[in-house]
């Protein structure tokens, strides 16, 4: 339990000063995700055999002398939209109960590369649809701060298991804040990369223009040793993938220097539905940045107020598209007792798919079918594209924008399920960010009354993430949160 409350890159020194071995600190892994993880719930497969042997086959290279990367036996959880060779893959939906991936997702093989040690699979809301990790088909995960309530979704699973303290690292998704909402809720850090920075090859795609994977960690500079061995270019697997200027760099580069780096506040984040708590921690967050010798100033994105409709459309259309594979034809859960083939499908999708992903595919068939393409699904591509512009005119102004993560900290279990409508209000300021195809690192700026996290929000242009990172790091040292959340 003790190794577990060690940062990832404390664990990956220890390693490789041979203080602990590999074999070890998986095992004090799935020893403290036997003690913890039946409050939680963050897990929905574990993989303790692959797991162990991954880590004798780290110590074996060791010991014979070989330098190993940074992540060399470090523990690693993964979401369950993530293809793991060999290794149950659901999406926490019966319609995937028993899908075992004959393949490695891209980052999963760079992860391999590495000798990271996988522990197993996160739970998740549906396909990645919702944010509260309530929609899962397989159970409900807790945030491990107030168990009776939210860890926030759809990566609830990979972000509780880290601040529960099972595993350093974890990987998530993010196609409307899935990633940051989660990581906001309980307490930890997670990174949404710039759009085609880290591989989607091997992630089941929810809205394949949105989609990214990214990390969960405890510190920034975990979460810089974990985006470092997933990045990179994937020209084989993946046509959105790019050469970005960070690759394999990031923790080496890590500098916490502010002075003269300018910050926009924008007034739109901060208005009517921001609770007086979020509010007032997120700017407490600017002003240690004015104290750090940074610029910050308010400026305005007027257009974000029309990122929540674009989002819903543009995403639920194009999981109309990428949903319509699972038929129960191919693989996964097909109906009992269809008599030909269209009873197959229909039976199959209405049994298989939840609510939640049953109102998104018709949704985007309806957005999409003939008479509203033009008037849904083209306007909000036409102000896709204005609010891209928008966020390339800010950061001609600033080189960091600072926002809150949610309207409020995680709420109650159950108190959102019965109006979808309040759940999609809370994407209201991460949604922007994945239309704009922009970096975003979020991690802990305070408590609320209750002592739940707060979290804020920056946002960088295209490919800033190692200005996400040191600005990141500079807060994280002069807050001392890390420390405080650490101690909880």
């Amino acid at each position: 339990m003790e190794l577990m409350n060690r940062t990832a890159a404390e664990l990956s020194e220890m390693l490789a000063k041979k203080e602990i071995s590999a074999v070890e600190l998986a095992r004090a892994a799935f020893d403290c995700a036997a003690a913890v993880d039946g409050g939680v719930g963050a897990y929905l497969t574990l993989a303790e055999e692959q797991a162990l042997a991954a880590a004798a086959a780290v110590d074996t290279r060791r010991v014979a002398g070989e330098t190993l990367p940074a992540l060399a036996g470090v523990p690693v959880a993964i979401k369950d939209n993530i293809c793991t060779e060999g290794l149950l893959t659901t999406c926490a939906s019966k319609m995937l109960y028993n899908f075992v991936p004959p393949y490695n997702a891209t980052v999963m093989e760079k992860l391999a590369t590495q000798g990271a040690v996988i522990t197993g699979k996160c739970n998740m809301d549906e396909f990645a649809m919702g944010s509260s990790c309530e929609n899962s088909a397989m159970k409900v995960t807790h945030n491990p701060h107030d168990t009776s309530r939210v860890p926030g979704g759809s990566s609830g699973g990979s972000a509780a298991v880290v601040a529960a303290g099972e595993v350093p690292l974890s990987l998530g998704s993010d196609t409307g804040g899935s990633i940051r909402q989660p990581a906001a809720f309980c307490g930890v850090v997670g990174l949404k990369p710039t759009y085609g920075a880290v591989s989607r090859y091997g992630l089941i795609a929810f809205a394949s223009s949105l989609d990214q994977i990214g990390p969960f960690a405890r510190t920034v500079e975990d979460a810089a040793l974990l985006m470092d061995a997933v990045t990179g270019y994937d020209p084989a697997h993946d046509s959105t993938s790019v050469q970005t200027p960070f690759e394999g760099s990031l923790h080496a580069n890590l500098n916490a220097e502010m002075k003269g780096v300018r910050i926009g506040l924008p007034s739109e984040y901060f208005g009517a539905g921001i609770s007086d708590e979020v509010r007032s921690s997120v700017l407490a967050a600017a002003d240690t940045y004015r104290s750090l010798g940074a610029e910050v100033f308010e400026i305005s994105l007027p257009l974000v107020e029309y990122a929540l409709p674009v989002y819903y459309i543009l995403s639920s259309a194009e999981a109309s598209s990428n949903l319509a594979r699972f038929d129960g034809v191919k693989y996964g859960f097909r109906a009992e007792g269809c008599e030909e083939l269209l009873d197959i499908y229909l039976k199959s999708r209405s049994q298989g798919f939840g609510h939640e992903v049953q109102r998104r595919i018709m949704l985007g068939t309806y957005v999409l079918s003939s008479g509203y393409y033009d008037a849904y699904y083209k306007k909000a591509r036409a102000a896709q594209r204005k609010i891209r512009a928008e966020f390339t005119a800010a950061f001609e102004r600033c080189d960091l924008i600072l926002t809150p993560v949610a309207p409020t900290t995680a709420y109650p279990l159950g108190s959102r399920t019965a109006n979808p409508l309040e759940m999609y209000a809370g994407d209201i300021c991460t949604v922007s960010v994945n239309i704009a195809g922009l970096p975003a690192l979020v991690q802990p700026c305070g408590f609320d009354e209750k002592r739940l996290p707060i979290g804020m929000q920056l946002i960088g242009p295209r490919f800033g993430e190692q200005q996400l990172m040191n600005a990141g790091l500079a807060f994280e040292q002069a807050s001392g949160l890390r420390n405080i959340i650490a101690a909880r």
